[in-house]
């Protein structure tokens, strides 16, 4: 058997994953021989997509790879992580605000969430989506679209930061009925916006975060409170938080003033985002059990596709139209 990994966590800066300016349908570039050393289990590799834009300034960024390889080694959870910078999933709008030159373009969008098949279609094939820190980002449109991919499709979801806002922005846009929620940020001049500037900027700082009984955060967590560290000046307008209330998000930890920090969304496989940074809440020898949730979400997933490949593969047979011979492929480690 034919024994392959994905070479997708470069050094380089300017490897980020696919070439999806050129052709969203791209192969990931292979190489032979991940490492020497071999994971805890024979769990399938799970492909996730880190949306973001890849910079030596974010320590979240940094920090990402050795998680990767702890939760391969330690946890028997293998990931294929491929960096996918927003404005490859959608253009950004000419002197957007991540280049500091002003709101972000509605209209753009506005067409990233009604139709993100357009755009962010090839994410559909990732097994997790994790929506990075690192706002504003260089295309809040392929932030958002990236967002409604993974929250239509069931594909596990992991917003941290910056994500956290976005997926807020994306589900009052999408599901609640407000196309012009803004992100301040992002819009400076909107008249009410969604996410709102923090009374008390977060910017390195911990703080406690109580975790709602009989929710995902919890399972997680395995406590009622925890402590989170935050890089953000950025969280959900209090005044609009009942909107979202509403139409089926649920707030799963909050600060010790009410204000949130951890929101899911339930009935779905895995959608939880926190404005803390758990990546800042690890270390070698321990993961922080929300990314390790995301993990197992993202390789249970690969396990559940790759059976129901197998299933259609031992019903068309090695000669008929839509097989490859009855070869095959595994990535291990």
């Amino acid at each position: 058997m034919l024994e392959l990994s994905l070479d997708l966590m470069s050094d380089d800066p300017d490897h980020q994953g696919m070439p999806l300016s050129s052709s969203p349908a791209a192969e990931p570039v292979i190489s032979a021989g991940k490492s020497a050393t071999p994971p805890r289990t024979a769990a399938p590799y799970a492909r996730v997509a880190l949306v973001g834009d890849r910079s030596a300034e974010v320590a979240a960024h940094a920090r990402i790879p050795e998680l990767l390889e702890a939760l391969r080694l330690r946890d028997g959870l293998p990931l294929d992580a491929y960096w996918i910078p927003t404005d490859e999933i959608f253009p950004a709008a000419p002197g957007g605000p991540a280049a500091g030159h002003g709101p972000a373009d509605p209209a753009v969008s506005a067409v990233a969430v009604s139709d993100p098949a357009g755009s962010a279609g090839f994410l559909a094939g990732f097994d997790g989506i994790w929506l990075v820190p690192g706002s504003p980002y260089a295309s809040e449109a392929g932030a958002l679209a990236a967002v409604r991919i993974a929250r239509e499709q069931g594909i596990p979801l992991l917003g941290t930061c910056g994500g956290l806002q976005h997926v807020a922005l994306e589900f009052a846009r999408s599901v609640c009925g407000r196309p012009d929620a803004a992100h301040a940020e992002n819009d400076p001049g909107a008249p009410e916006p969604l996410i709102v500037p923090i009374e008390c900027a977060l910017d390195g700082h911990e703080g406690v975060v109580l975790v709602t009984p009989n929710s995902l955060a919890e399972r997680l967590i395995g406590a009622d409170r925890t402590v989170g560290r935050y890089y953000c000046s950025y969280g959900i307008n209090p005044s609009e938080a009942g909107l979202l209330l509403a139409h089926g998000l649920r707030f799963s930890g909050v600060d010790e003033t009410g204000e949130v920090r951890v929101l899911e969304l339930p009935d779905h496989p895995f959608f939880l985002a926190t404005l803390f940074q758990p990546e800042l809440g690890s270390d070698a020898g321990r993961v922080h059990p929300v990314i390790r949730g995301f993990a197992e979400a993202a390789v249970a997933r690969a396990a559940a596709q790759r059976v129901t490949a197998r299933g259609v593969l031992t019903h068309q047979g090695p000669d008929r139209p839509g097989t490859q011979g009855g070869g095959s492929v595994a990535l291990t480690a």
